[in-house]
This record gives structure tokens, C-alpha cells and sequence, in this order.
């Protein structure tokens, strides 16, 4: 991103809800605190047209002007996350339709359906008409469509662009009654106009979470849903684009965001950024995989930490304050993880509404004299002594997590067999297994190459999508180590059975066969051996034949005790790995780390536990961040010298390095 040269450091900046005098005070403390970006005009819409055909731009080119005199770069928000009052006053098509069949009124925000003709055509307007007043501002370092995507619409407008959208997908009538598999309970389709969406009304009920009596039905309208938002988002980037097309163009993702397919999205997208909220009892590692996800829908290229909290996310169920130093550390993580930027919701504390008590560099108090802002001017100060030697750095991995939205969809749809089938938690549990030995990952897609990769290993990979297998199946003959779970192989694209036994597509490169797949009620376990110790399995077990593996472990217990729960199998040149079980947080740290140590997989670090380390690597030369998460000092030997580019000292080769509790270093080698 040829305008910015540096960490850039601010975040969302929203002046119009205060009067002018505060502005400058602002500006003031932004300086202070070695600010240099904000986010604008996120939610503006209201502010900037009053009618169909009013606008008024005059305070937006007020604050436009104030904060390129005060050089301050901007990342350049639409506005279009929540429609005005007289738009859903005069044009009741732009409402939601929620899945009770309940029509929304005005409030709220990712309340404007996504296929309202009213909706696409006011946003798509707006982001023209601030990409052509703007366009000469060239401290304008990117544009931020909307604000947090996501929700779903079961309305009028939502129901005939499904009809379409299955229309060119299926072409005819006769191939949808085919993947949806209506001949089941009597449901053949005659027309296009039988199709109704799915919710309450129809397919749709509540019992411990949503289920569905045709999964296939309620799969597409997820595809579907995901694309009609992504639809709006390319319809404003593309006004953008026609004016501006020299500044990237992103929105703001959610991580782990269930409603939206982030990888389809990437693909529409500049650059990917993303917005951080921790729970107040999270560990660590579930936001650096959330930031593994989002550098891995760019494969591999950096990304923006979009939005994070000073301190306390007044939404949480409990507004625990960020404790000294937990700020920084944070920051840190995220750049470790790929990120080049550290910015914040928000600049100054709103007054009034839901997110009045949500954390801002400028608190309720008004000045700088805040524990707070003092740590965020510390954090400023660092990032300009470090300024742009880190900017575009990419990290290396030797171990991919597949993770794919169709699947994530579709397990959690499946008529049985547990309800506490959960994709993301599944997924997770491999992932930190690897976090904790600081071994690098990256999260890929389906469509992502492999090649590179001594490991990859795809959990609960339910859904085996068309090509798929001949991927994995290329990769390990070609001497590539893969590792697959319960519950995979199990559906095709359209969530349709692959016939002839389980897990079907992969069965000749795991070499098993599962005969059937028993159900664990939660709090009960039946248990196996694993170099000499005990774990339990969990949440389900399959019952697997062997057609050419090697058995590792079998169960101890019940009626197929015995039977195989652990399997390897040679494969070509590489081995493909069953694991046919759920089990506990011990076990997946010993076995992944037996594996990696096998295909000589090297820790980015070895450290007490609690110190997180990545590296990160670009013509500057490389980057080894050491993160310690502990309330106490640890001691790290270093694998190589450098000199850390927070601090200044320089090391050498094995020298030990301490870092206090929650503190952070970067040491850089060329």
C-alpha cells in the first residue's frame, strides 16, 4: 500500500456526534498519543442524506479538511451499515425479514435486506458520490465499505432472488428436486415458485439449535444469503473503484464469522481486515488463530487489525478491563500474526447509547491523564521508532488447518449424529495444539495449494467438495502427510450422501472403511492408549474397518472394544492419518507434536508455556516476535542473533532474553 510507510495507528474517529471545539481538542490529543490514522464517516448516512435527493456534505468536508491539516491519514468509511429513518419510512422494502417471519422496523444496525432494490440503490449511490467529492484527498489511504456485514433477510425481496440465484445455479426444475433430494417426504418441486425460503415457515425449527428437515435447502440459502451481502458490498467497490481506482477497497470481517463465506469474500476484496474482541476470559490462542484465518484469505499477505478495544467491550457479559499491559499485547500479536496496522473503536468515548461504555483512547474524562491513553501513547511512540521495517512481512508455515464455510454449514445442519458436533471447536482444538508448541499454521481454503506443506490436516471435514479428494490424494502420493477426522467424507457439495460407506471419497487414501458411528452423550467418554497413556474419546466414535492401515490405538471399551480408533496408512510417497474420535486437549498436543517431530516440523521457538512466537519475514529480513502472556518473567534462549527493534539491545546466537509479564519483543536478523 504505496501511502502508508509505517504501523499505522488510530481507528474509528466519529467528531459528528460532538460540536467543533472538541475537535481540535481532539486533534491535540491525537498528537499526543502519536496517532496517525482515523477511520471515518462508518456511520454517517443519516448525517449526509436527508431525502431521496438531499445531501449535505458540509460537516463531512469539515472534518475531511481538519484532519488532513492535521495530517492524519484516513481510511474512508461509506456509511451505508445502517439506513436512515426516512429511507425505511418511505421505502419498506429496504427492512429485514427475520426468521420467526417477523418484519423489522427502523433501528438497530444489519437491518437492510441485502436484495432490497431501495437498499442497492442508495448505498451503490452514496459510495459514488463520496468517491467523487473525496477523490482529491490524498491522504485517503483506503476505502471501508460498510461496517460488519452480516445477518441474514427471510423477506419478499430475499425469497425471488433465491428463486433466481438457484435458477442459474440448477437450471431446471428436474436437477433441483435432484440435489435437494425432494422426493423425501413428498416434496418434489413444479415450479420455480414452490421454492419458499427456509425459516420457521417451512424447513426451519429451534430444539437445542437451529435444525432443518432438508439440509440442503438450508445450505443453499446460506450460500445464498452470503452472497446476496457480498453482492452489495462489490456494488459499492465498484463505485469506488471507477473513481478512485488507484485506493484499496476493504470492509471490516468478524474472524470466525458463521454467516459469511470470508473466503469467497477475500476474493472481492483488496486487502483483508478484520475487527478483534477477545472475551475478558479468552486465551490467547483463539484470537491468534482468528488472526491465522484472516491472513490466510489473502494466502498468506498481511492484513489490517481493523478495530480492537483499548480496554474494556462493553457487550461482553463482563466488562473486565484490559489489565496494564494487555493492550500492547495484543497489538503485538496481531502484527505478529501478519497484521500492519493497530487500530481501535473507538477515538473518543460516545455519551450516549449501547456503546457508551465501550473503551476509547479518549475516555469519558476528556484528557490525557488516563491510565489508558497513556499506554496508547506508549504504543504510539513504539510503532514510530519501528515505523515501516515489518510493513508486507509474510509468515512460512509447514502445516496447514483446512477450514472451509460449505462444511461448517452443512456439519452443523446434519440431522444427528450429536448435537455437540461443532465444526469451529473441533477445528480449534488442532490448532492450538500447534500454537502451544509454537509451531506456525496456516488456515486454508479447499481451493488453497498444498504443495507447500508437510502437513495438512483438515478436522471434521464432513462435506468432501468435488476435487477435493484428488487434491489430497495428489498431495500424499506425492510424499504429503494428511490427517483427517470422524465425521469427514460423509456428504457431496449439495450435502447428498456419497454412497458405498464412509468417509467414501477418502476411503482409499485413509485405507478404512466406518461401518457405523456412535454417539457419546456429553459427560461420558469410552477411552484408548496413546504412547502409554490413556485418553478419553469423546462426542463421537466410529467404528472403522482397516482396508490397508495400520491400526494405533483401539477403544477400550463397550462393544467395539478393540477396534481401531487411531489408523495410519502409507499412501504413495506419504501417509494419511485417522483420528476417529474427539478427545481431550492433552491428547492432540501429544500426537501432533510426535507427528511434526517426525516430518522434522521445528517450533518457531522453544519457551516456557504462555510465550507465544511467530516470525515473520520481507526484504528487511526476518522477524521473530516473542509474546509473554504470563503474569510472571520468563526466559527464552534465542535461535539466532539480532537486535530487538522495541527495545534496541542487541543479541546473539543462544544469548537469553527476559521478558516481564505481559511484555514483548521483536528481534530482527537479517
Amino acid at each position: 500500500m504505496e501511502k502508508v510507510k509505517k504501523i499505522v495507528y488510530g481507528g474509528d474517529y466519529n467528531p459528528e456526534q460532538w460540536s467543533e471545539d472538541i475537535w481540535e481538542e481532539d486533534m491535540r490529543l491525537f498528537r499526543l498519543a502519536h496517532i496517525d490514522i482515523v477511520t471515518l464517516n462508518v456511520f454517517s448516512w443519516a448525517m449526509l442524506q436527508k431525502d431521496d435527493d438531499v445531501y449535505d456534505f458540509s460537516k463531512l468536508d469539515k472534518i475531511m479538511e481538519m484532519v488532513r491539516s492535521n495530517g492524519l491519514k484516513v481510511c474512508m468509511a461509506t456509511s451505508t451499515a445502517a439506513h436512515p429513518a426516512w429511507m425505511a419510512r418511505k421505502h419498506p422494502d429496504i427492512l429485514r425479514t427475520e426468521h420467526n417471519a417477523m418484519k423489522r422496523k427502523f433501528g438497530s444496525r444489519h437491518n437492510s435486506c441485502p436484495n432490497s432494490p431501495t437498499y442497492r440503490k442508495y448505498s451503490a449511490l452514496l459510495a459514488s458520490k463520496l468517491a467523487e467529492r473525496y477523490k482529491g484527498y490524498d491522504n485517503i489511504v483506503a476505502w471501508h465499505v460498510a461496517n460488519e456485514y452480516g445477518g441474514l433477510c427471510y423477506c419478499e425481496n430475499c425469497e425471488k432472488a433465491f428463486r433466481e440465484w438457484l435458477k442459474e445455479r440448477y437450471q431446471t426444475i428436474e436437477e433441483l428436486n435432484r440435489v435437494w433430494n425432494l422426493a423425501f417426504w413428498g416434496h418434489t418441486m413444479y415450479d420455480w415458485e414452490d421454492v419458499v425460503v427456509p425459516n420457521l415457515q417451512s424447513e426451519e425449527w429451534f430444539w437445542d439449535y437451529t435444525r432443518t428437515n432438508f439440509q440442503s435447502i438450508s445450505l443453499d440459502y446460506r450460500r445464498f444469503q452470503s452472497e446476496s451481502l457480498l453482492a452489495c458490498y462489490q456494488l459499492e467497490r465498484d463505485e469506488i473503484k471507477k473513481i478512485t481506482p488507484e485506493i484499496p477497497v476493504t470492509t471490516n470481517l468478524m474472524g470466525f464469522y458463521k454467516d459469511l463465506d470470508y473466503q469467497k469474500w477475500a476474493k472481492e476484496m483488496d486487502f483483508v481486515s478484520w475487527d478483534n474482541y477477545p472475551a475478558h476470559d479468552a486465551v490467547p490462542f483463539q484470537a491468534a488463530m482468528s488472526h491465522d484465518l484472516t491472513r490466510g484469505l489473502k494466502q498468506g499477505a498481511s492484513f489490517w487489525l481493523m478495530e480492537q478495544t483499548p480496554s474494556v467491550s462493553n457487550w461482553h457479559p463482563y466488562s473486565a478491563l484490559k489489565r496494564p499491559g494487555v493492550m500492547r499485547l495484543w497489538s503485538y500479536q496481531a502484527v505478529a500474526h501478519g497484521s500492519d496496522t493497530i487500530m481501535f473503536f473507538q477515538m473518543r468515548r460516545s455519551i450516549g447509547a449501547c456503546e457508551k461504555y465501550h473503551s476509547a483512547v479518549i475516555d469519558h474524562a476528556g484528557h490525557e491523564n488516563t491510565r489508558v491513553f497513556r499506554e496508547i501513547a506508549a504504543l504510539g511512540a513504539e510503532l514510530e521508532q519501528i515505523g515501516g521495517l515489518t510493513l508486507g512481512a509474510r509468515t512460512y508455515a509447514e502445516v496447514a488447518i483446512v477450514f472451509d464455510w460449505d462444511n461448517w454449514w452443512a456439519a452443523e445442519y446434519s440431522a444427528g449424529p450429536s448435537r455437540l458436533i461443532k465444526y469451529h471447536s473441533e477445528v480449534s482444538k488442532y490448532y492450538e495444539a500447534l500454537y502451544e508448541a509454537n509451531v506456525a499454521a496456516d488456515i486454508v481454503s479447499v481451493e488453497d495449494d498444498l504443495s507447500q506443506y508437510k502437513l495438512v490436516i483438515a478436522p471434521m471435514l464432513y462435506m468432501s467438495k468435488d476435487g477435493f479428494d484428488e487434491k489430497i490424494r495428489n498431495y500424499v502420493k506425492e510424499g504429503g502427510s494428511f490427517i483427517t477426522t470422524y465425521f469427514s467424507g460423509y456428504v457431496e457439495d449439495h450435502d447428498l450422501v456419497v454412497t458405498g460407506g464412509y468417509p467414501a471419497r477418502f476411503r482409499d487414501i485413509l485405507g478404512i472403511w466406518v461401518e457405523e458411528t456412535d454417539a457419546i452423550a456429553e459427560g461420558n467418554c469410552n477411552h484408548f492408549q496413546y504412547k502409554g497413556k490413556q485418553y478419553p474419546a469423546q462426542i463421537l466414535c466410529d467404528l472403522l474397518h482397516l482396508e490397508g492401515a495400520s491400526a494405533v490405538s483401539a477403544y477400550e471399551e463397550d462393544f467395539y472394544k478393540g477396534m481401531p480408533v487411531l489408523t495410519e496408512h502409507e499412501f504413495g510417497k506419504g501417509k494419511a492419518y485417522y483420528v476417529a474420535t474427539a478427545s481431550n486437549k492433552a491428547f492432540y498436543s501429544t500426537y501432533l507434536l510426535d507427528l511434526c517431530e517426525k516430518l522434522e516440523i521445528v517450533p518457531v521457538l522453544a519457551a516456557p508455556a504462555g510465550v507465544e512466537a511467530t516470525q515473520r519475514s520481507n526484504e528487511n529480513g526476518k522477524f521473530l516476535f516473542i509474546l509473554n502472556h504470563n503474569d510472571k518473567t520468563e526466559e527464552v534462549t534465542l535461535p539466532y542473533g539480532g537486535k530487538d527493534i522495541i527495545s534496541g539491545k542487541t543479541y546473539t546466537i543462544g544469548e537469553n532474553a527476559s521478558l516481564a509479564a505481559k511484555d514483548v519483543m521483536i528481534l530482527h536478523s537479517m
